[in-house]
């Protein structure tokens, strides 16, 4: 059997939302500590933030609990609606100051962007039309990359974009539409497998074309049988994740080999963070799963 080629630009890591944490605070999620304990248990060294609160947001502690357990952190996270336009600037960079400024102080280098949703991803709600006009392109892709130079210029961390079912930068061609509108020098690309799956496009196409705009990575597969039916049942994403849209790797799509052999290629370093969605589950479920997990991207050279 042949050896892969080792992944050296690729780091790998993990985050809370591969232990079920969508939230701050949810009894149904597992405590932070814990988190901490089976991440590090399980092999990782690079974490992200996960939701705001979630873990301590005291830099000082939180350093102290890292790095008794050996993890550093890759990334913070935001959710934002800049495609509302400039009346939404305050109170987003409100929200986007608190996490850079954490993610800054525990040395990380990136913020990974999610738009907001178009649909409630609980009760599937609609909140707005699924197509954004063109004024709200232009608003999405203009205040996105005015948040990539304040975020850079204040706070030293790069932008990254995350694809994300149910928002307006979801399928191949939004994605493509993204990029084309957007200054690379200012905005790249959190490129999340299962997402990007999830919404029926090709990752390792995505990194063969614009592989230069590939900043980040967030290692996830999809379950196609029951993504079907998801689709069948037009699910919001809450209850996808629910009904187990996204699986363990390597039992879903698409292959991860491949898109890190594509990775590797750019010839730059990358994050690839696993982060397989279980919003809720068992506290006992992800631990097993996060070990079996490294495990298998050990097999794959990472």
């Amino acid at each position: 059997m042949t050896k892969p080629s080792p992944l050296s630009r690729i780091r790998i890591g993990s985050a809370p939302d591969s232990w079920g944490v969508w939230f701050a605070d949810d009894p149904r999620q597992v405590p932070w500590q814990r988190f901490l304990d089976e991440v590090a248990g399980a092999g990782y060294e690079w974490i992200e933030l996960g939701p705001y609160g979630y873990l301590p947001t005291d830099p000082a502690l939180l350093a102290e609990e890292t790095g008794r357990r050996g993890l550093r952190v890759s990334a913070g996270t935001v959710f934002t609606g800049l495609h509302h336009g400039p009346a939404v600037w305050d109170r987003t960079w409100a929200h986007v100051a608190e996490n850079a400024a954490l993610a800054q102080a525990m040395g990380a280098e990136h913020l990974v962007v999610i738009p907001s949703f178009w649909r409630d991803d609980k009760t599937g709600e609609v909140l707005e039309d699924r197509r954004l006009t063109a004024e709200q392109w232009r608003n999405l892709t203009g205040l996105t990359e005015r948040l990539g130079h304040e975020v850079r210029e204040r706070y030293g961390l790069r932008v990254v974009v995350h694809p994300h079912a149910d928002t307006h930068v979801d399928s191949e061609e939004n994605v493509a539409r993204f990029l084309d509108a957007t200054d690379p020098d200012l905005v790249a690309l959190c490129l999340d497998t299962g997402h990007y799956a999830y919404c029926g496009g090709d990752s390792v196409k995505l990194i063969e074309t614009y592989g230069e705009r590939i900043g980040y990575l967030h290692l996830k597969q999809v379950d196609p049988e029951i993504l079907a039916g998801v689709v069948a049942d037009e699910l919001p994403f809450g209850p996808a994740v629910a009904r187990g849209v996204m699986c363990e790797p390597p039992s879903g799509v698409p292959a991860l080999e491949p898109v890190l052999a594509a990775a590797q290629a750019l010839d730059v370093e990358l994050f690839a963070i696993v982060e397989q969605d279980m919003y809720p589950c068992d506290p006992d479920k992800p631990y097993p799963i996060a070990v079996r997990t490294r495990r298998f991207l050990r097999s794959c050279g990472a």
